[in-house]
């Protein structure tokens, strides 16, 4: 007589324990554990001329010109001090290292600077150099580690040559809300006049409804 297969029994698995992909398991062949997966749900945002985020946020502002990408954190950002970038660690550099390590040290500045403010919960805007993800990844992974907001800004800007087709992408990922992939909450591109449509940016939570 054959013998009947076990009943099935189901496991609730809490909140805590439910996660999906284990990225941050040891693997079973003693290689180090894979990096943590970022991705979240990104809402993309419309174009408007008050903006609004809570305090202590990270805002990547993401642009193929310096030029414009300045313009904006200087004309919206009120605390200066909030507003961080390779450019300003650069400045600070000349003079003080030696030319073939400013960009290492930059680098490692930046880094620790920006983790400073997260930590202490400050609003922290970065002016990035670049449209490529690899300058984003690891300020991104830090806000992520730190629970802090995340948020980027795309400056839609004219470009031409080799950048076009990295910045065109970059649109459609924008505006697909593809960036949830690299740990972005919220994304929002001004384009054209949208640029400077937009008249101020706060850091402060909304008032409470009556």
């Amino acid at each position: 007589m054959s013998t009947p297969p076990p009943s099935s029994r189901s496991v609730k698995i809490s909140d805590d324990e439910r996660g999906g992909w284990s990225s941050d398991r040891p693997r079973r062949d003693g290689a180090p554990p894979r990096p943590a997966d970022l991705s979240v749900r990104c809402r993309v945002l419309p174009t408007t001329d008050h903006m609004r985020y809570t305090p202590g946020s990270l805002v990547l502002v993401i642009s193929a010109s310096k030029i414009e990408r300045d313009r904006f954190t200087d004309r919206l950002i009120e605390d200066k001090n909030s507003v961080l970038s390779r450019d300003k660690v650069r400045a600070l550099l000349t003079g003080r290292v030696a030319d073939d390590q400013i960009e290492e040290k930059s680098e490692e500045l930046l880094l620790a600077a920006i983790r400073r403010r997260l930590t202490a919960g400050d609003t922290t805007v970065i002016g990035l150099d670049t449209i490529g993800a690899e300058e984003r990844e690891p300020i991104l992974r830090m806000a992520t580690e730190l629970k802090r907001p995340r948020h980027a800004i795309f400056l839609d800007t004219k470009v031409s040559g080799e950048e076009r087709a990295e910045h065109d992408a970059l649109r459609k990922a924008v505006d697909a809300g593809d960036l949830g992939a690299e740990g972005v909450q919220t994304a929002m591109r001004l384009g054209g006049s949208a640029i400077t449509d937009l008249r101020i940016i706060v850091f402060r939570r909304a008032p409470k409804q009556d």
